[in-house]
């Protein structure tokens, strides 16, 4: 329910029926998921109504400086140069954990054991403790295929696409997260976020009943006493990454070649171009 996220919910917004401001908010959470899929990734703005839906309104194109970090937006131009900061219709929690729904399904169905965490700010992370045998590029390509089978089986919920450009609003599995030297934010850490969000080791069955804004460090030690350590097993049975190797040689054998790395990388053999679709050239 939105009603603790929101001022004033009771305030009644349309007059003829006596719906509320807060019946607003719980229309747009049920209709979320169709309403990203035609706007989802673009700018929007907000009309405003202060007195309800038969009142005076207007338009708010900037976002306020003190909002809440997890929003995303973006820098908008008009014609004579005046640019403004937008907000941007993202990937709601939900996505995420239908996404990571299917990632642990993926995961399960090839005999592979992951580990759910928050990232501590939008996201979900899904650790796999490795047997020591392969090298960074080598698990980068097995993650690389899973984003890429994920999306076959899940076109309109995720995708492998490395342009933002091209995900809309699906949930983009960051295969890149797996590139050597890469970073990411560890367990148990605190985010620089004015909730002072942790990132939450999770059990699989908690992730429909929990959003990530929820574990902070005033909440944590409760959660600690009465869960304990969700990832306590991990580093007694160590996986085989073999199963998604498999699906990155068959990838490759269907003649897909390698997804782009970040621009700091080298480029590498048999690599998609790094050149965002629109700033392509024509042939």
């Amino acid at each position: 329910m939105p009603h603790e996220l929101i001022t004033h919910p009771d305030k009644v917004f349309f007059a003829e029926r006596g719906e509320t401001k807060g019946d607003l908010a719980e229309h747009y959470l049920r209709v979320a998921e169709p309403l990203l899929r035609t706007m989802g990734g673009r700018p929007v703005l907000l009309q405003r109504f202060p007195d309800g839906a038969s009142g005076p309104s207007f338009f708010q194109k900037r976002v306020p400086k003190n909002v809440p970090d997890w929003l995303q937006t973006t820098i908008v131009s008009t014609p004579n140069g005046t640019t403004s900061q937008a907000l941007v219709a993202g990937v709601e929690f939900p996505h995420i954990r239908r996404a990571a729904h299917e990632v642990h399904g993926l995961l399960t169905e090839l005999g592979i054991t992951g580990y759910p965490k928050t990232t501590g700010n939008r996201g979900v992370h899904v650790y796999v403790r490795l047997q020591p045998r392969w090298d960074s590029y080598q698990v980068r390509a097995a993650a690389v295929a899973l984003a890429r089978e994920l999306e076959r089986r899940n076109p309109d919920l995720m995708t492998a696409a490395w342009w933002k450009e091209e995900r809309g609003s699906r949930v983009f599995i960051d295969f890149n997260q797996n590139a050597p030297h890469k970073t990411v934010f560890g367990a148990w850490s605190v985010r620089a976020r004015p909730g002072a969000q942790v990132s939450t080791p999770l059990a699989w069955e908690e992730i429909d009943d929990i959003h990530p804004d929820q574990f902070t460090i005033a909440t944590l030690p409760a959660r600690l006493e009465s869960a304990g350590d969700p990832w306590q097993p991990m580093n007694e049975d160590p996986q085989d990454l073999a199963p998604l190797l498999d699906l990155a040689a068959r990838d490759e054998a269907a003649g897909l070649p390698d997804a782009p790395w970040p621009p700091v990388y080298p480029k590498q053999p048999g690599e998609l171009s790094r050149v965002a679709p629109s700033r392509a050239k024509n042939p």
